[in-house]
């Protein structure tokens, strides 16, 4: 693990290309599907030649496992997610096809991008999974599997009792919880909003087209001021065909926000198995001060609450003393193991609270920092392409001026 580590840290990942490709499910049915060239490279020589120079291709759905994966054994952090699988909040002219050549590439940014973020991550870059997704081709998803990764998932219906049911939950998990929702919710109206005035700005982009061929075929009937037309009518084409590579450009932007946006569920998957681990520890507390009470009642011979037990007692006569003791040296020993399990369980919750909170606070930074980012490269961007828009007209004017 310390070797992986080290390596891990010299080199440069990529996802340099996507290839679609036709093959076989599990179903045995054909089926169409994109798969990525992963390549890695040595950044530093040591001792002579290259350390690590590989490339392998990966389908979507092994990015799927091993996320999978990483989530159940590190349920402590928050773990990067991936991009979306099928296009979200897009401009209606963009197609929303998965196998579009322009999603397939973007997606392809996506991958790589959570590849980095895996490989940045202090604790996850440590990972031997992570480090065989990166390096062998062949057996792996076998590797995976044999984790038993899957055996250790906690269940939605688990997921969903523990958040009912847990009587003490950690106001800060809840707050974060609180946080992630709205997160969510305001990423997905600003994505929303985006997709609107994107649509609306390419209308008014393509109905430039218009002037473009008005002042050209205005220009084939006037002698003196034909040329002056005709220049006009092409700097007009060129500012409506330049719409489509602006969009093209935003949805990079778009894509930002959209990995905070599933983020967001990454959040949401830390607080739930903090409530899961709430919820057995209060379960162990809640068994161990009913077995207390029980030994105190055999002990002492007085039933304070209605019991199954006392009933029968009552029907059938009392207990010889020896049965009596019996129990009560049985429901010792399941107090002592209680109190051991319950000892455990809040050492264990401690540790994950620590841990969880350490990420987080990670994860903030990271956030506040890329957010920042990608919001003032969004203004940037829409500043100059209004400085265009003005530069367009600026030369139609002196295409004007020298009819």
């Amino acid at each position: 693990m310390t070797e992986n580590n080290f390596w891990l840290k010299k080199i440069e990942i990529s996802v340099s290309e996507a290839e679609k490709r036709t093959g076989r499910n599990a179903m045995n049915m054909q089926e169409t599907y994109t798969a990525y060239l992963i390549e890695t490279r040595s950044v530093e020589h040591i001792d002579g030649p290259s350390v690590l120079t590989d490339s392998l291709w990966r389908r979507y759905s092994e990015f799927e496992l091993l996320r999978n994966y990483l989530l159940v054994y590190y349920p402590h952090i928050v773990v990067p997610p991936l991009p979306e699988k099928r296009a979200e909040f897009v401009w209606h002219k963009l197609s929303a096809d998965n196998m579009d050549p322009d999603f397939v590439e973007r997606r392809r940014i996506g991958l790589e991008n959570f590849l980095l973020r895996v490989a940045s991550h202090p604790i996850l870059c440590r990972d031997k999974i992570f480090y065989l997704f990166l390096t062998q081709e062949g057996n792996w998803k076998e590797i995976v599997n044999e984790t038993g990764f899957q055996l250790k998932a906690d269940s939605r219906l688990k997921a969903l009792n523990a958040t009912f049911r847990v009587k003490n939950p950690d106001k800060r998990f809840t707050e974060l919880k609180h946080y992630s929702d709205e997160l969510q919710s305001v990423i997905s109206h600003l994505l929303r909003v985006r997709a609107r005035v994107a649509d609306r700005l390419y209308g008014v982009y393509k109905v430039h087209g218009n002037y473009g061929r008005v002042f050209s075929e205005w220009s084939a009937i006037e002698k003196e001021m034909g040329d002056g037309l005709q220049s006009a009518g092409h700097h007009m084409d060129v500012y409506a065909s330049s719409i489509d590579d602006i969009l093209e450009d935003e949805e990079h932007y778009a894509d930002q926000l959209k990995e905070y946006l599933f983020y967001a569920e990454a959040l949401r998957a830390v607080c739930r198995k903090h409530e899961l681990m709430q919820y057995d520890l209060e379960m162990v507390a809640q068994d161990l001060a009913s077995k207390k009470q029980q030994c105190e009642e055999l002990a002492t011979g007085t039933v304070r609450t209605f019991s199954l037990k006392g009933m029968t007692t009552k029907l059938f006569g009392q207990e010889t003393p020896e049965q009596r003791e019996a129990r009560i040296k049985v429901l010792e020993e399941q107090i002592s193991e209680g109190e051991q399990q319950l000892k455990s369980k809040n050492l264990e919750g401690r540790e994950f609270v620590k841990n969880a909170w350490a990420d987080i606070e990670r994860f903030k930074e990271q956030k506040n920092r890329d957010l920042k980012e990608a919001l003032i490269s969004y203004a940037v961007m829409q500043i100059s392409m209004c400085k265009k828009g003005i530069q367009v007209w600026t030369n139609a004017k002196e295409c004007f001026s020298k009819m």
